[in-house]
């Protein structure tokens, strides 16, 4: 096997580990709702204010989430999904 082949079997070899760890990443994680600082969130609003991370314009806004450890979001006083839109039909 030449240097090329080894090269680009090893490149193969690690893009699909890197593949397989990414599901089990995510099953480790969980969406938390009010934690994000303005500019922090993780992704785009559920309200549909904005569609990308990075976006929030101010702290802890109840519409704007950040992925935490599973488990974790009720310790940072965090809402899940439910309990965000839940708050949101109140307002």
């Amino acid at each position: 096997m030449n240097q090329r082949a080894m090269i680009a079997a090893a490149a193969a070899s690690l893009i699909s580990l890197s593949f397989a760890a990414a599901p089990a990443a995510a099953a480790e994680k969980e969406k938390c709702f009010g934690i994000a600082k303005a500019g922090q969130n993780d992704c785009a609003s559920h309200v549909g204010t904005h569609s990308c991370a990075g976006q929030s314009k101010v702290d802890h806004d109840k519409t704007e989430w950040k992925y935490v450890a599973k488990g974790t979001c009720k310790q940072m006083k965090g809402l899940t999904m439910d309990e965000a839109k839940a708050f949101m039909k109140k307002s």
